[in-house]
């Protein structure tokens, strides 16, 4: 791995795509692993795998947040799964509140 990129061999099987060549260079998803029913969110700035951190969810006003426990689990690159803390709709802040860490609850521009 190198500067987050893996390098793979692929084995192309029948008939080869128009254009197709030896040694070219594609792009690729490799999915590890598919999860049904998950609840996930963009990766928030501090947000680590298996970890419990603190988000600011938007309030239904739409003109305050608040900040809410939230257990992540697994992680890719950029979403995390969210085992606890919010449910389906919740939109929350992902950037760095830490300049916020003494208020429980923010006013938005």
């Amino acid at each position: 791995m190198q500067n987050g990129t893996v390098t793979v061999d692929v084995k192309l099987e029948g008939q080869l795509p128009q254009g197709a060549r030896p040694d070219l260079s594609v792009d690729g998803t490799v999915e590890l692993e598919r999860l049904a029913d998950v609840i996930q969110v963009g990766r928030p700035v501090f947000g680590q795998s298996q970890s419990q951190i603190t988000l600011f969810r938007l309030a239904p006003d739409g003109k305050h947040a608040e900040r809410v426990p939230v257990r992540l689990g697994r992680s890719a690159v950029n979403s995390i799964e969210i085992l606890d803390g919010l449910r389906v709709g919740d939109q929350v802040v992902l950037s760095d509140m830490s300049a916020w860490d003494a208020h429980n609850r923010i006013r938005l521009n």
